[in-house]
């Protein structure tokens, strides 16, 4: 099953040459998910070919312009692409309100139900197989970041053994590995344990964006697979940092370090780097962080199933 990563857009701010506003689509299994919508989106979805059409949900960070200016437009295009599946947009209390007066300050034109949801910290969509969850960041607007986890997997069925104890291949094997207890050919009671090896564990993606650092962040996204998190400035700027509530790219380093993350993104970046001039942000993450990237518009991170 793939799970991939679409950096969208990797500026903070304002939109540059080749640079559009902070934007991250992750899709899985078919399912679409949309990580805040900056000026550009549009743009980068279709230079990848991504079907905006099939977008299942959205998610929100805040109600700064750099992450939802791209929204409007994004709602009208669903409708000429003839939607009829409802959407669901989720974030802070002000989206709904921003949503429903730009449809009608812009009489829009929309074909499909649109679902406003106000997002609290903890679990905000929950399926079988996966959970997104939502956690209080600290900026200048009420701010959240945001998980997805896929739940634990069975473990690895071992028909060798199922075969020793006397388990037909058929359709018992199958009840095996879906956890059931069959009966062996001597009448004596299999259980699915016996013929199955741990659960394996689910991948997680970690999406941080427009925050003062905090020690709780590391919690949140602990053993993500990913962590996208913004690296706005380099040390030298860490007070300008602190005024204006953003991270330095050391401080997300740290983050991803004390959450035991396996590889982090840095995007979200001042305006004031020029591309060549962003390796000072991967520098200094990478003092504390070696596992960190420069995330870049129209990237493609696959994550891959832990076997």
């Amino acid at each position: 099953m793939n799970l991939e990563i679409f950096v969208l857009g990797t500026s903070g701010m304002m939109p540059l040459p080749g640079r559009f506003l902070t934007s991250a689509l992750l899709r899985r299994d078919g399912e679409l998910f949309l990580f805040d919508c900056g000026e550009g989106t549009q743009i980068s979805l279709k230079m990848l070919n991504l079907k905006w059409k099939k977008i299942s949900a959205i998610f929100i960070s805040h109600m700064h312009a750099d992450h939802v200016t791209g929204l409007p437009g994004m709602l009208m295009l669903s409708s000429q692409v003839d939607r009829t599946e409802p959407l669901t947009i989720y974030g802070p209390k002000k989206l709904h309100e921003y949503i429903h007066s730009t449809r009608k300050m812009l009489d829009m034109y929309i074909n499909y139900e649109i679902i406003v949801k106000s997002v609290e910290e903890g679990v905000i969509l929950e399926t079988p197989e996966y959970t997104i969850e939502a956690f209080n960041l600290d900026h200048t607007k009420p701010c959240v970041g945001y998980t997805m986890t896929e739940k634990d997997r069975p473990g690895m069925f071992y028909p060798e053994r199922a075969s020793a104890l006397g388990v037909p291949k058929g359709p018992q094997w199958s009840l095996l590995q879906k956890g059931s207890s069959v009966k062996a050919e001597d009448g004596s009671l299999v259980t699915s344990d016996m013929v199955m090896g741990p659960a394996r564990s689910g991948r997680k993606f970690s999406y941080v964006t427009d925050t003062l650092y905090m020690d709780s962040i590391a919690e949140h996204v602990r053993d993500s697979d990913l962590l996208l998190c913004e690296g706005m400035f380099d040390d030298s700027l860490l007070e300008s940092a602190r005024e204006k509530k953003h991270m330095s790219a050391r401080q997300a380093a740290t983050i991803a370090r004390d959450g035991n993350v396996a590889s982090l993104g840095l995007f979200h970046y001042s305006p004031r780097y020029t591309n060549r001039e962003l390796r000072i942000l991967r520098d200094e993450a990478r003092e504390v962080f070696p596992d960190t990237f420069l995330a870049r518009d129209r990237q493609i991170i696959e994550l891959a199933l832990k076997e």
